[in-house]
């Protein structure tokens, strides 16, 4: 692997981690519906994560920072390296699927656009899951070399 997808993927692990550390954290303490739960215009949210659901999400993105890390060859990888190139095809994808979003609350084409969520949504939350998603196929389509 050259030294940029090298970079890219020390990067994307360290990001994806992040992310599922918020996660506990979230399922820990509770989430501020505000800003980090989908709301509709009358800030009503539209769904309740409890607990379970936030762990959940954050042994999906540990899975996620795991595929990444074998894919640039940060792990020593104990299944073939087609399931790692696969694996970060899909992260790839569930990022940019959630970067263009439900049509009505997240994403690029959301119409609900007046809630403090809305607002994090659009300057934070879906440009980041754009950069993921890039970030990851850039990885994923990169050539990979196993370190000397």
């Amino acid at each position: 692997m050259t030294e940029a997808p090298l970079v890219l993927a020390v990067l994307l692990t360290t990001v994806l981690l992040g992310l599922a550390l918020l996660h506990v954290y979230w399922a820990i303490a509770g989430v501020n519906a505000g800003t980090a739960i989908p709301t509709r215009a009358d800030g009503t949210r539209i769904m309740r994560p409890g607990r379970l659901a936030s762990l959940a999400v954050a042994g999906a993105l540990a899975i996620a920072a795991a595929l990444v890390a074998g894919r640039g060859w940060l792990t020593v990888p104990l299944v073939p390296m087609r399931v790692f190139h696969v694996g970060t095809m899909g992260v790839a994808a569930v990022f940019a699927l959630r970067a263009i979003g439900d049509f009505r609350y997240v994403g690029l084409f959301k119409r609900v656009r007046g809630t403090p969520f809305a607002r994090w949504d659009t300057w934070l939350f879906t440009p980041l899951c754009a950069l993921l998603a890039a970030t990851a196929f850039a990885i994923a389509f990169s050539a990979v070399n196993p370190p000397l």
